[in-house]
């Protein structure tokens, strides 16, 4: 009897899982959201801002009951929408905020990881824009936190004086949360063509609200024009509703064209300069 040899049928190896693959510009989004979560100092801005918004809208909203139950009329507010004091409130938490814009890149230059960065992603358009990214979206989330917690603070404080209509109110927290995100990447922008801290919470302040209030000052028209292009007034005007000296969403237009400027300023800088 012939015995047939017999043959084993081999399969394949299986081929060892690999994760998704990603776009170059989706790694440096993940890559910039790693660095600014994971220090420390980004979470005691978030603090400082919660506590600084919080202790804002309380005085705000004390101030509107004391000047509707004081004994000269010609300052009653009136009954008060709650979204007014959160906008309001922003005039000085912001700052606060702009601090995870700044941060963002000088922290790079002044320990010397932006060349680890662009080792990294070469291309410095993406090194920025991912940054961008990352920061518009933390200070959008961080408006809308901030603009619950002002108008949980204010509604009991201004009682009778106060009223919250919800889609009144929750159209204010996303005005006031895209204001934010627009003026965090305007600082992320300047912080990267400037690269000092200092020097560019300087340029802002000088920005949203030295200059335009010199200009206002005079009370001169044309002075007063200028001024109102502004970023802080443009946003001013865009927060409040206006529609006087222009709608507010061109106040909004105003606000991001010149967030675009900062960044163009920005990726000029870093293109002609060395890390």
């Amino acid at each position: 009897m012939t015995v047939l040899p017999t043959t084993t049928a081999t399969r394949p190896a299986p081929r060892p899982a690999t994760a998704p693959a990603t776009g170059p510009f989706v790694g440096a989004v993940a890559a910039e959201w790693t660095k600014l979560r994971s220090v420390r100092s980004t979470w005691w801005t978030v603090l400082a801002a919660a506590l600084t918004m919080a202790a804002t809208s309380g005085q705000l909203a004390i101030y509107a009951v004391n000047a509707n139950t004081d004994d000269d009329p010609t300052v009653n507010p009136g009954i008060l929408p709650v979204g007014d004091i959160v906008t309001g409130s922003l005039e000085l938490t912001q700052y606060v905020v702009l601090a995870l814009g700044l941060f963002a890149i000088t922290s790079e230059y002044a320990t010397g990881t932006i060349r680890t960065t662009l080792r990294c992603t070469p291309s410095r358009t993406r090194v920025l824009l991912a940054k961008a990214v990352v920061v518009g979206g933390l200070t959008f989330l961080l408006g809308l936190l901030l603009g619950g917690i002002g108008a949980a603070v204010a509604r009991p404080v201004l009682g009778e004086w106060g009223r919250a209509p919800l889609g009144g109110t929750l159209a204010d927290v996303a005005a006031s949360a895209a204001y934010l995100a627009l003026v965090g990447v305007l600082a992320l922008g300047l912080a990267a063509a400037l690269r000092s801290p200092v020097l560019t919470l300087t340029v802002l302040l000088a920005l949203l609200m030295i200059v335009p209030l010199s200009l206002q000052e005079p009370g001169i028209t044309v002075l007063t024009r200028i001024a109102d292009a502004f970023p802080g007034v443009a946003g001013g005007h865009f927060l409040a509703g206006d529609t006087d000296p222009y709608p507010a969403a061109v106040g909004l237009l105003l606000l991001a064209g010149w967030t675009a400027g900062g960044l163009a300023l920005g990726r000029w800088a870093l293109a002609r300069r060395d890390a």
